[in-house]
């Protein structure tokens, strides 16, 4: 959060450093009347007691006329923060809808017709509006370095407005518990310059191809005999599930499981035989297939790009 990527998390950014500095000043403030207090406290031990006049001053000085002056400062420098940043997206903004499920991020483009999972692409320079959502308990979504974090809801729909000024990367996780593998929850925020985009989402608005040799087309039938077309979509196919990741261009991506392992052949086996050893109680069971079933799945899975 202190190394900003955007206007609104400048924005933000400068009202913590503003409250972190007035905070200090206040504490060191305090702690010199506190310092002061008992200095004279030891001398009224030895007779001399402070004047009502001195005593009223300090009261309505400090316990009233100070305080009062340090809620209004950080009220006004507050409300002109939360005025600073944009309620409303400009009509170029890219539209991103982010749906949170238990534990994991599906990521909805509506304008360029992509569904992906678990990574944001972003272009760079371009205000982002995000409609945050929830499948199922609360999420909250927040990319530090970006912007301000923000409840992701079942029941209604919330909007956060975001720019990223560089080309880069960004980790984050669920900022919000959410149940056993909150920790796991993780998205990787990729922004990228307008060519790479462009490129990115020609790539993923395609369906997915007919498998290419025999052994990707022995996966295919291994993919639909083993279930997985029931909770996963692969477009271009009767795979049409919706509870779990649309996996059309899973190998295009870079991690599995919500961030949780790089995306490698050894990797995608280990998954598909038991996710549980790696992110217990998700909805995915295992999956007890002969090697030369998995194989061929992986074979499958491997042209999904």
């Amino acid at each position: 959060m202190f190394d900003t990527d955007g206007p609104v998390a400048e924005e933000i950014a400068g009202l913590w450093w503003f409250l972190l500095v007035l905070g200090t000043i206040v504490f060191v403030a305090f702690a010199m009347a506190l310092a002061v207090a008992v200095r004279r406290g030891r001398a009224s031990d030895e007779g001399r007691e402070p004047s009502s006049r001195s005593l009223r001053r300090w009261v309505i000085g400090g316990g009233a006329v100070l305080p009062a002056v340090v809620l209004v400062l950080v009220l006004v420098v507050t409300v002109a923060s939360m005025r600073a940043l944009p309620a409303d997206a400009p009509t170029e903004a890219l539209r991103v809808e982010v749906v949170g499920h238990r534990w994991w991020y599906e990521i909805r483009y509506p304008d360029h017709g992509v569904v992906t999972a678990n990574e944001l692409h972003l272009p760079v320079d371009r205000p982002i509006e995000l409609a945050l959502s929830s499948d199922d308990v609360i999420h909250s979504f927040w990319v530090p370095a970006l912007g301000g974090k923000l409840d992701m809801l079942p029941d209604r729909t919330n909007t956060l407005i975001l720019q990223a000024d560089e080309v880069g990367e960004h980790r984050t996780s669920c900022a919000e518990f959410c149940g056993l593998q909150h920790a796991r929850m993780r998205l990787l925020t990729i922004v990228e310059t307008d060519g790479d985009f462009d490129n990115w989402v020609a790539a993923n608005r395609a369906s997915a191809e007919e498998p290419g040799d025999p052994a990707a087309a022995r996966g295919q039938d291994v993919y639909f005999d083993a279930g997985c077309a029931s909770c996963h979509t692969v477009r271009g196919t009767q795979s049409v599930g919706t509870e779990g990741p649309d996996l059309t261009h899973l190998a295009s991506r870079r991690t599995l499981g919500a961030v949780t392992l790089e995306l490698t052949n050894d990797n995608l086996r280990a998954w598909i035989a038991d996710p549980h050893t790696f992110k217990s109680g998700i909805e995915m069971p295992a999956t007890e297939l002969t090697d030369e079933e998995m194989d061929a799945l992986l074979a499958y899975l491997d042209g999904l790009r």
